[in-house]
């Protein structure tokens, strides 16, 4: 079976909305309701991805640094990817657009698992940026044809061609710069939309009762910062119209080619991104569901259509599932499980009953593209369950939270403080195993 993957960089659940050729993959296939990432942040979130391990197992927990970025990810990980898996077991594999935070096209080169790689350093901008082409520095200037969303598009759709003549299986990872700020539209784009605001829900501008330190004490969004969010919001809209024309032309480059009926196509992000809610100015890296539930739709041969599934599934999930399909069996070492079997009948015995969601901060760090801005949340470290029904957090101060989604799903009272005693403490032994586990049948256990 090959794989097309099409990764989004902060695009939040809240702009799916304005991405049709989404919508129909919805509709043609499954949209897993409670997905989650380990760390809503980039490195560490496509860290995990890529290896099907939690940022503990992973060691990176930040962009850069000692805990974070290319340059831990390449001592610790790198040789031991889905890519690499795949790529011994006969896949042509492809990069292209975004890979981990630190990479730089002139200096790391093509990294192992590529067959095709494609990537750019500082595309954040979508214009004016070095793309490594199997080794060869490219540079796209500032022309409506230099937009790099649009770049790797045909660049993509090109690579599918090439493996159906070829008649190899393959697997394609398109990983979009956009939306992440500055939030840069496609020419054709930078009109649409006018007059959109953010969404203005229940949580847009209110703190929650019983606020971590972190957090309270915020004042309320000024006029300036609320004109801000929702110029930024209608630029986000903007910015994701040329990912999703980039979903439909390589579902319909897969038509044509002939073989859809034997490729899956995955949707998802990195992290997700708040804006305004809990009197967060623009930005990720809360346990907040703005930031750690992102979309995931699956659609292709075998994958149910127009359902949903409600089960806990993470990131690391990914990796066994490409595995999977591709018949290679997963090491033991990789702490996800396989989504086949809920992507076939929407069932898996045994799965996991909560999420981990793992974070080191505040996040400082000079030259970050996601630095936190004064008053867009900058929490210390932190670590976090998340089920269908609740999200309970401990800080590394020893502050807490707990959310009872089913009657909070807004996350507006903290009611930590009001937990039983028994179940205060089963929550702490889940999260404590959970932040210790390694490998799939460990962290299963730990999970359910």
């Amino acid at each position: 079976m090959n794989v097309v993957f099409v990764l989004t960089d902060d695009l939040s659940m809240n702009l799916v909305q304005y991405m049709p050729n989404v919508q129909a993959m919805a509709e043609d296939g499954t949209t897993f309701t409670h997905y989650t990432v380990t760390d809503s942040l980039c490195c560490p979130s496509r860290s995990s991805i890529l290896t099907g391990r939690f940022p503990h197992n992973t060691g990176v927990f930040t962009n850069s640094g000692d805990d974070g970025g290319f340059g831990v990810f390449q001592k610790q990980q790198e040789r031991d990817t889905f890519a690499t898996t795949l790529q011994s077991n006969g896949y042509r594999t492809a990069m292209m657009g975004k890979y981990l935070n630190g990479y730089m096209p002139d200096r790391h080169g093509v990294r192992p698992g590529w067959t095709e790689w494609d990537v750019a350093g500082n595309g954040y901008a979508e214009y004016n940026y070095n793309l490594n082409e199997n080794g060869t520095i490219k540079h796209y200037g500032n022309e409506p044809a230099d937009y790099l969303t649009d770049v790797i598009a045909a660049k993509a759709s090109a690579f599918i061609d090439a493996s159906a003549k070829a008649k190899r299986p393959f697997l394609l990872e398109v990983a979009t710069f956009s939306p992440h700020g500055p939030y840069t539209p496609a020419p054709q784009d930078d009109e649409a939309f006018p007059g959109l605001k953010a969404p203005r829900g229940p949580s847009f501008d209110k703190l929650p009762a019983n606020a971590p330190a972190w957090l309270a004490g915020r004042q309320p969004l000024t006029a300036k910062q609320t004109a801000t969010i929702d110029a930024s919001y209608r630029k986000r809209a903007q910015a994701v119209q040329s990912v999703d024309r980039m979903i439909g032309n390589l579902r319909e480059t897969l038509n044509k080619a002939g073989i859809a009926d034997r490729t899956v196509v995955v949707f998802s992000s990195d992290n997700g991104f708040h804006m305004g809610e809990h009197r967060l100015t623009p930005g990720k890296q809360t346990a907040f569901d703005t930031d750690v539930h992102v979309p995931l739709i699956v659609a292709g041969p075998g994958v149910r259509k127009g359902a949903s599934v409600d089960a806990t599934v993470e990131n690391i999930d990914l990796r066994p599932t490409f595995e999977g399909l591709g018949g290679i069996t997963t090491s033991p070492d990789v702490d996800g499980r396989s989504l086949m079997p809920l992507l076939r009948d929407g069932q898996a015995k045994g799965w996991k009953q909560a999420g981990l969601i793992e974070h080191h901060g505040p996040n400082n760090a000079a030259g970050d593209p996601d630095k936190a801005a004064p008053e867009s949340g900058n929490p210390p470290t932190y670590a976090a369950l998340r089920t269908p029904d609740y999200t309970y957090v401990e800080y590394a101060d020893g502050t807490k939270e707990y959310y009872d989604r089913i009657n909070d799903p807004n996350e507006l009272a903290n009611k930590a403080g009001e937990l039983p005693q028994a179940t205060a403490a089963k929550l702490h032994r889940t999260l404590e195993q959970l932040r210790r586990c390694r490998g799939g049948d460990a962290c299963r256990a730990a999970a359910t």
